[in-house]
């Protein structure tokens, strides 16, 4: 067999793991976040300012040796004890919090009520903006990585039934996308409807290009392609184009405020479809690709139906999350109930899956809908408390400002507090990943072609692979760190 027909049955036919492998996943990111806000807290009590005095790469260096690394070592090297990081995590995190409140002088244990009254300020709301920044850096992980014999199959995306930790990285993209959509953001619209939707058409122009970039590059070098992920001829920036337009133009015509009915009924109906037609034997079939465009690119034609109800889920979850608040406590209900809409989903999932089939991402049906939403809302209420505990121990410390964290009101001192703020989010990588998301995404996936045209990714032993995908992160990281440095965003569109 070829080199590539090796790699393509490398990620061919797998089964993914499960749904609480996923999960647990999925905690590492908030606490890398939150280990870095208390590494910063505790380099504030002891040299008095933000930002460091440090050379400024060695910010960077911080932030990747925190926030990237172990995300790195946690799906290659550290894979087979992943509970156990996690648990060293938690137990690590929870000791230096301690000792961050049993150290404030007012005695912060018995001030929780006070916290909760507190308002807070902040230009975004930071842990969607995290949320975004994560769900990019782990697909840039992933997507390398997976060519590597040392990264579990189990998280790989799966070919027909199951949940894998990159089948989970599709949706919640799309997920991610939504929270700050326009009709999200209640971005009204300017002019006529049709005006509007023509403004959508040409918005999208850029992922059109990719997806016809990437398709191209594919064919001239011959690079592996695993088909029945999205067809011969489909990739994921056509998905986002398409689902972008779609979405845009049902919300140019129904009220936003009631897009999770809207997604319900989207993947409701389109399994429906699938359970009384012929349509996932067409789907599943794979003997019929010859034929003509539609057969050849079926995945990816027809799981933009599902990817359409996860925007609309995700739509009402950026409606609800980016309303207008001010106080703590606010916050921390808006938490509660992100979490408590995870679980019923969660338990729709269970149910959906005893009496109608298991998740698809390549069918895309209602169960793989339900499980995405679920666990982006798992996700991102999981940054969320990241952030308020953040938040207490920025209030125990007195430390002003930690990048992408809420900060507390304070009339006396606003004007220094936005200074400070401004200061240490310059040095900041979710920040810099934030400002340049769709680049980054691309560099990552031009990396991953380059690298797997030079490495023979079969044949490299764990360290190197460690070695090279901490290489690649680092340069994609570094590239855009030094554009947000420079004040630059590259948006041409």
């Amino acid at each position: 067999m070829s080199e590539r027909g090796l790699k393509e049955a490398f990620v061919s036919n797998l089964n993914g793991t499960s749904l609480q492998d996923v999960a647990l996943g999925s905690l590492l990111s908030p606490l890398c976040l939150f280990s870095r806000g208390l590494i910063l807290i505790l380099c504030h009590q002891a040299k008095g300012t933000l930002p460091l005095p440090l050379p400024l790469i060695s910010h960077l260096f911080l932030d990747f040796f925190v926030l990237i690394l172990p995300l790195v070592v946690s799906c290659t090297i550290l894979s087979s004890i992943l509970d156990q990081v996690i648990i060293s995590f938690v137990s690590l995190s929870a000791c230096v919090f301690w000792y961050i409140c049993r150290t404030n002088r007012s005695h912060s244990w018995t001030t929780i009520s006070p916290f909760l009254q507190s308002h807070v300020q902040f230009s975004q709301v930071p842990f969607v903006t995290v949320f975004r920044v994560f769900v990019n850096v782990k697909t840039a992980i992933s997507i390398l990585a997976v060519d590597f014999s040392i990264f579990p199959r189990r998280y790989a995306k799966t070919e027909t039934y199951g949940t894998g930790v990159m089948d989970f990285g599709v949706g919640a993209y799309i997920f991610a996308n939504a929270l700050v959509a326009p009709e999200a953001r209640r971005i009204g619209i300017s002019g006529s409807k049709m005006n509007h939707i023509r403004k959508q058409l040409l918005s999208v122009w850029p992922l059109v290009v990719l997806g016809m970039g990437r398709l191209v590059s594919l064919k001239l070098t011959d690079y592996q392609e695993h088909v029945t992920e999205y067809g011969v001829h489909w990739n994921f920036f056509f998905t986002l184009a398409i689902v972008r337009v779609v979405a845009s133009m049902l919300l140019t015509v129904l009220p936003a405020n009631h897009s999770w009915l809207y997604s319900l009924l989207i993947s409701g109906f389109y399994q429906f479809t699938l359970e009384t037609s012929g349509l996932k034997s067409f789907l599943l079939h794979n003997k019929d690709r010859e034929k003509d465009f539609l057969h050849a690119n079926k995945e990816g034609i027809f799981s933009v139906v599902g990817y359409v109800a996860i925007y609309m889920a995700g739509v009402q979850a950026g409606l609800y999350v980016m309303q207008s608040r001010s106080q703590v406590k606010e916050w921390h209900k808006v938490l509660l109930n992100l979490l408590f809409g995870s679980f019923v989903l969660y338990f729709a999932l269970y149910t959906c899956q005893t009496l109608v089939e298991p998740v698809s991402r390549r069918l895309s049906n209602l169960p793989f809908c339900l499980w995405s939403v679920a666990q982006s809302l798992l996700f991102l209420s999981s940054f969320g408390v990241a952030e308020m505990l953040l938040l207490f121990s920025k209030r125990a410390s007195g430390c002003d400002s930690v990048p992408s964290s809420w900060n507390l009101h304070n009339k006396k001192s606003d004007s220094v507090s936005d200074k400070k703020t401004g200061e240490t989010e310059k040095f900041c990588l979710v920040q810099a990943v934030n400002r340049n998301q769709l680049l980054f995404f691309l560099l990552a996936n031009a990396m991953t072609g380059l690298t797997n045209t030079v490495v023979d990714t079969l044949g490299c032993s764990a360290s190197f692979t460690v070695c090279i995908l901490l290489l690649y992160m680092f340069i994609n990281c570094f590239v855009i760190y030094v554009l947000h440095l420079c004040g630059m965003t590259l948006k041409f569109w």
